[in-house]
Protein backbone atom coordinates (compact mmCIF):
# COMPACT_ATOMS: atom_id res chain seq x y z
CA UNK A 1 0.00 0.00 0.00
CA UNK A 2 1.35 3.22 -1.08
CA UNK A 3 2.26 5.51 2.12
CA UNK A 4 0.27 8.59 2.45
CA UNK A 5 1.41 12.58 2.73
CA UNK A 6 -0.27 15.27 4.27
CA UNK A 7 -1.46 18.39 2.56
CA UNK A 8 -3.58 20.88 4.21
CA UNK A 9 -5.00 24.14 3.83
CA UNK A 10 -3.37 26.86 5.35
CA UNK A 11 -5.23 27.38 8.67
CA UNK A 12 -6.87 23.82 8.45
CA UNK A 13 -6.45 21.70 11.84
CA UNK A 14 -7.31 18.21 10.22
CA UNK A 15 -4.53 17.23 7.18
CA UNK A 16 -5.79 15.98 4.51
CA UNK A 17 -4.13 12.42 3.60
CA UNK A 18 -3.24 11.92 -0.37
CA UNK A 19 -1.34 9.23 -1.09
CA UNK A 20 1.79 9.37 -2.09
CA UNK A 21 0.90 8.57 -6.14
CA UNK A 22 -0.82 11.86 -5.76
CA UNK A 23 2.63 13.62 -5.35
CA UNK A 24 5.76 13.45 -8.23
CA UNK A 25 8.54 12.15 -7.00
CA UNK A 26 10.87 14.77 -6.71
CA UNK A 27 9.61 18.30 -4.81
CA UNK A 28 10.95 21.25 -5.92
CA UNK A 29 12.11 24.89 -4.66
CA UNK A 30 8.50 25.69 -4.53
CA UNK A 31 9.06 28.63 -7.17
CA UNK A 32 7.60 27.24 -10.17
CA UNK A 33 5.47 30.15 -12.56
CA UNK A 34 3.30 31.99 -10.85
CA UNK A 35 -0.68 31.35 -11.76
CA UNK A 36 -2.50 33.64 -13.48
CA UNK A 37 -5.73 35.41 -11.91
CA UNK A 38 -8.52 32.79 -10.93
CA UNK A 39 -6.41 29.43 -12.14
CA UNK A 40 -5.08 27.57 -9.77
CA UNK A 41 -1.03 27.73 -9.53
CA UNK A 42 1.25 24.75 -10.40
CA UNK A 43 1.37 23.62 -6.70
CA UNK A 44 4.85 23.78 -6.19
CA UNK A 45 5.95 21.01 -8.33
CA UNK A 46 4.09 18.48 -5.93
CA UNK A 47 2.14 17.00 -9.15
CA UNK A 48 -0.94 17.93 -7.06
CA UNK A 49 -3.59 20.72 -7.30
CA UNK A 50 -5.54 21.69 -4.58
CA UNK A 51 -9.63 21.46 -5.28
CA UNK A 52 -11.00 24.30 -7.90
CA UNK A 53 -13.19 25.32 -5.03
CA UNK A 54 -10.62 25.99 -2.65
CA UNK A 55 -9.98 29.64 -1.55
CA UNK A 56 -6.82 28.85 1.03
CA UNK A 57 -3.42 28.93 0.51
CA UNK A 58 -2.32 25.07 0.91
CA UNK A 59 0.81 24.03 2.91
CA UNK A 60 2.60 20.58 1.43
CA UNK A 61 4.55 17.80 2.38
CA UNK A 62 8.27 18.99 3.71
CA UNK A 63 10.64 18.99 0.59
CA UNK A 64 13.23 16.25 0.99
CA UNK A 65 16.33 18.73 0.63
CA UNK A 66 15.04 21.50 2.61
CA UNK A 67 12.99 20.31 5.01
CA UNK A 68 10.42 22.81 4.93
CA UNK A 69 6.59 22.71 4.17
CA UNK A 70 5.90 24.49 0.24
CA UNK A 71 3.00 26.33 0.25
CA UNK A 72 0.36 26.46 -2.65
CA UNK A 73 -0.90 29.90 -3.04
CA UNK A 74 -4.21 30.44 -4.01
CA UNK A 75 -4.69 33.10 -6.81
CA UNK A 76 -8.06 34.82 -6.24
CA UNK A 77 -9.94 35.50 -9.85
CA UNK A 78 -9.71 39.31 -9.27
CA UNK A 79 -6.43 39.32 -7.71
CA UNK A 80 -5.59 43.18 -7.35
CA UNK A 81 -2.46 44.61 -8.46
CA UNK A 82 -1.18 44.93 -4.93
CA UNK A 83 -3.09 41.61 -3.35
CA UNK A 84 -0.58 40.26 -6.85
CA UNK A 85 2.74 42.02 -5.10
CA UNK A 86 2.27 40.59 -2.26
CA UNK A 87 1.91 37.23 -3.19
CA UNK A 88 4.85 37.15 -5.34
CA UNK A 89 6.24 39.03 -2.65
CA UNK A 90 5.59 35.45 -0.53
CA UNK A 91 6.59 33.33 -3.04
CA UNK A 92 9.83 34.81 -3.85
CA UNK A 93 10.69 34.59 -0.03
CA UNK A 94 9.28 30.88 0.01
CA UNK A 95 11.95 29.76 -2.77
CA UNK A 96 14.98 31.68 -1.35
CA UNK A 97 14.05 30.07 1.88
CA UNK A 98 13.98 26.52 0.00
CA UNK A 99 17.17 27.16 -2.05
CA UNK A 100 19.09 28.43 0.52
CA UNK A 101 17.99 25.47 3.34
CA UNK A 102 18.67 22.66 0.03
CA UNK A 103 22.05 24.08 -0.08
CA UNK A 104 22.67 24.37 3.15
CA UNK A 105 21.25 20.64 4.46
CA UNK A 106 23.15 19.39 1.59
CA UNK A 107 26.57 20.16 2.30
CA UNK A 108 26.15 19.84 5.81
CA UNK A 109 25.51 16.00 5.26
CA UNK A 110 28.81 15.73 3.09
CA UNK A 111 30.86 17.29 5.42
CA UNK A 112 29.84 15.30 8.35
CA UNK A 113 30.16 12.50 6.01
CA UNK A 114 33.78 13.24 4.89
CA UNK A 115 34.57 14.40 8.99
CA UNK A 116 33.15 11.03 10.03
CA UNK A 117 35.22 9.51 7.71
CA UNK A 118 38.81 11.27 7.97
CA UNK A 119 38.13 10.59 11.71
CA UNK A 120 37.49 7.07 11.51
CA UNK A 121 40.63 6.53 9.28
CA UNK A 122 43.25 8.52 11.40
CA UNK A 123 42.12 6.07 14.14
CA UNK A 124 42.31 3.18 11.72
CA UNK A 125 38.76 2.03 11.54
CA UNK A 126 36.72 1.26 8.41
CA UNK A 127 33.05 3.07 7.87
CA UNK A 128 31.40 -0.13 8.96
CA UNK A 129 32.04 -2.39 11.71
CA UNK A 130 32.55 -6.15 11.92
CA UNK A 131 29.04 -6.24 12.01
CA UNK A 132 28.18 -4.26 9.32
CA UNK A 133 26.75 -1.52 10.93
CA UNK A 134 27.37 2.17 10.46
CA UNK A 135 30.45 2.91 12.65
CA UNK A 136 29.73 6.40 14.08
CA UNK A 137 31.82 8.47 16.54
CA UNK A 138 30.94 9.95 20.02
CA UNK A 139 29.07 12.84 20.75
CA UNK A 140 32.29 15.25 21.77
CA UNK A 141 33.96 14.23 18.57
CA UNK A 142 30.50 15.06 16.63
CA UNK A 143 30.73 18.37 18.73
CA UNK A 144 33.91 19.74 17.35
CA UNK A 145 32.41 19.06 13.38
CA UNK A 146 29.17 21.30 14.65
CA UNK A 147 31.39 24.12 16.49
CA UNK A 148 33.72 24.37 13.15
CA UNK A 149 30.69 23.60 11.06
CA UNK A 150 28.54 26.72 12.52
CA UNK A 151 31.86 28.84 12.83
CA UNK A 152 32.73 28.00 8.94
CA UNK A 153 29.22 29.37 8.39
CA UNK A 154 28.63 32.15 10.25
CA UNK A 155 28.91 35.10 7.29
CA UNK A 156 26.06 32.99 5.58
CA UNK A 157 23.96 32.41 8.07
CA UNK A 158 24.27 36.25 8.61
CA UNK A 159 23.60 37.15 5.29
CA UNK A 160 20.46 34.64 5.06
CA UNK A 161 18.88 36.67 8.22
CA UNK A 162 19.56 39.33 6.71
CA UNK A 163 17.58 38.37 3.58
CA UNK A 164 15.15 36.92 5.43
CA UNK A 165 14.03 40.05 7.45
CA UNK A 166 14.22 41.90 4.56
CA UNK A 167 11.82 39.26 3.06
CA UNK A 168 9.67 39.76 5.89
CA UNK A 169 9.51 43.64 6.54
CA UNK A 170 8.38 43.61 2.54
CA UNK A 171 5.49 41.06 3.39
CA UNK A 172 4.16 42.67 6.76
CA UNK A 173 4.48 46.15 4.55
CA UNK A 174 2.32 44.71 1.93
CA UNK A 175 -0.18 42.95 3.78
CA UNK A 176 -0.71 46.20 5.53
CA UNK A 177 -1.15 47.84 2.83
CA UNK A 178 -3.38 45.27 1.41
CA UNK A 179 -5.55 45.29 5.03
CA UNK A 180 -6.00 49.16 4.60
CA UNK A 181 -7.57 48.60 0.85
CA UNK A 182 -9.76 45.82 2.00
CA UNK A 183 -11.07 48.07 5.27
CA UNK A 184 -11.50 50.96 3.07
CA UNK A 185 -13.38 49.71 0.15
CA UNK A 186 -15.33 47.54 2.98
CA UNK A 187 -15.94 50.67 4.70
CA UNK A 188 -17.17 52.44 1.09
CA UNK A 189 -19.50 49.71 0.75
CA UNK A 190 -21.38 49.76 4.60
CA UNK A 191 -21.59 53.58 3.73
CA UNK A 192 -22.95 52.66 0.02
CA UNK A 193 -25.25 50.00 1.77
CA UNK A 194 -26.72 52.96 4.11
CA UNK A 195 -27.55 55.26 1.78
CA UNK A 196 -29.89 53.16 0.11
Amino acid sequence: MAAARVLRPAGCRRPLLLSSASFSSSSSSGGGRAAEPGEQPDSAGLGFRPPAHSHSDWIGPPDKHSNLRPIIFYVPPEESALERRLREARQEAQASNQRFWARHNRAFRQEKEEFIYSRLKAKGLEMRDESGQKATLNAEEMADFYKDFLTKNFKKHLQYNRDWYKHNFRITFLMGQVALVRALRWLRRRKKNVEQ
